[in-house]
């Protein structure tokens, strides 16, 4: 006969039961997870998740990343900082209401041979008279200009020393958007061998800064950056993490953060050599002034070509430039440089930044559009020669 007091008796015994023999379970599993490791393989075996992968967090590949990272920039930081110098000076008088003032100016440089060669920018050098370079040691030198660059915005500058530790130049055509550079200059003219780092923001831009007296430069073909370049880094080296020169800082764009511009190293190498053979700074010359042609120019003058080199008066100055080499081979004003020999010619690689990759007296193929019709054109790159001081 069915006895509810028993049962009820049961059914309670039975939960008891059930909760100890569940809390043995549970107890021999936390002592089965507690003996083993409790990350990577193993426990992802344990929990079933093998084909898991994000669950296995491990950080020991992430933290030895970023230990090799800042170990390269302090190692890099090092080899660049021996060869970086400050460059301060003073300018010719100015009179004013305020009567008369020497303006100062600041700017950095690097060494480029034991026998004191420096790299600097030419706006830098531009408007002293008188200036001193002070090396990391803290010994100072007066400064002389032996060669300004007349294409780009650079400057050679002599100090009398021997010995001096010697920048390493490396190849800025080997350099790639996204990659870790560090620029290291004499920030506002008075935080010597300041470091920033930051990455290579994009390449082969076009600018035209202006200097102190509001004239401005075409540049082109310039590496872009986000590490900081404040006012008086101007002249100091670009470097990669292997400590190698691949820019010289040259240019900001106000009103916007962490946009700096700077000169590719292979420009400067090609000055060198110049200047080596030479003792001045000689480039490749064609003659003649032009628009670089955008899809929007194009579409609003009716071309056929949507880029390449329009030729056009300008400011007191011909398309053509008389007794040029554009002028001997017959170009004209109008006309459309569409490709030099097999390289085309575009907005972000112009007319211009092509003609640096030749030398003086090289025989050229151009491609030009006139009209309606294609034509082909042969010259001979002149000289270009830039200021000895």
């Amino acid at each position: 006969m069915f006895n509810p007091e028993k049962a009820k008796v049961k059914f309670f015994v039975g939960r008891a039961l059930a909760v100890v023999v569940l809390s043995i379970i549970g107890t021999v599993i936390t002592l089965y997870f507690l003996s083993a490791t409790p990350t990577g393989e193993a426990l992802r075996v344990k929990l079933g998740l093998d084909n898991l992968k994000t669950f296995n967090i491990n950080t020991s590949k992430t933290d030895k990343i970023v230990i090799e990272e800042s170990s390269a920039i302090i190692d890099a930081s090092k080899k660049i900082s021996q060869s970086v110098v400050s460059i301060t000076g003073k300018g010719a008088p100015v009179s004013s209401f305020f009567g008369t003032q020497t303006p100062e100016f600041s700017g950095t440089g690097f060494i480029v041979t034991s026998d004191g060669l420096i790299a600097t920018n030419k706006h830098v050098i531009k408007e002293l008279v008188t200036f001193t370079v002070t090396t990391p040691d803290g010994k100072a030198y007066k400064g002389k200009v032996v060669a300004k660059d007349p294409v780009t915005d650079l400057a050679l500058v002599k100090i009398e020393a021997r010995g001096l530790p010697v920048a390493d130049i490396g190849d800025s055509e080997k350099i790639q958007v996204g990659q870790w550079v560090i620029a290291v200059g004499n920030a506002l003219g008075e935080f010597q061998n300041t470091v920033t780092v930051g990455v290579v923001s994009a390449l082969e831009r076009s600018v035209a800064p202006q200097d102190s007296s509001g004239i401005a430069t075409q540049l082109d073909g310039l590496i872009q950056t986000d590490a900081a370049i404040n006012p008086g880094n101007s002249g100091g080296p670009l470097v990669n993490l292997s400590g190698q020169v691949v820019g010289i800082n040259s240019a900001t764009t106000s009103g916007a953060q962490n946009i700096g511009f700077a000169i590719q190293a292979n420009d400067l190498s090609k000055a060198l050599d110049s200047y080596r053979l030479n003792g001045k700074i000689i480039r490749p010359y064609i003659g003649v002034r032009y628009q670089s042609l955008t899809k929007a120019i194009a579409s609003s003058l009716d071309l056929s070509v949507e880029q390449g080199a329009l030729l056009v008066d300008g400011a007191g100055v011909p398309a053509v430039a008389t007794g040029s080499p554009a002028a001997k081979a017959g170009l004209k004003k109008d006309d459309i440089i569409t490709k030099i020999d097999d390289k085309e010619v575009t907005e972000t690689r112009p007319l211009a930044r092509i003609i640096r990759d030749y030398a003086p007296g090289d025989k050229i193929t151009l491609i030009v559009l006139r009209g309606s019709k294609i034509i082909t054109v042969s010259l001979t790159l002149g000289k270009l020669e830039g200021a000895t001081n």
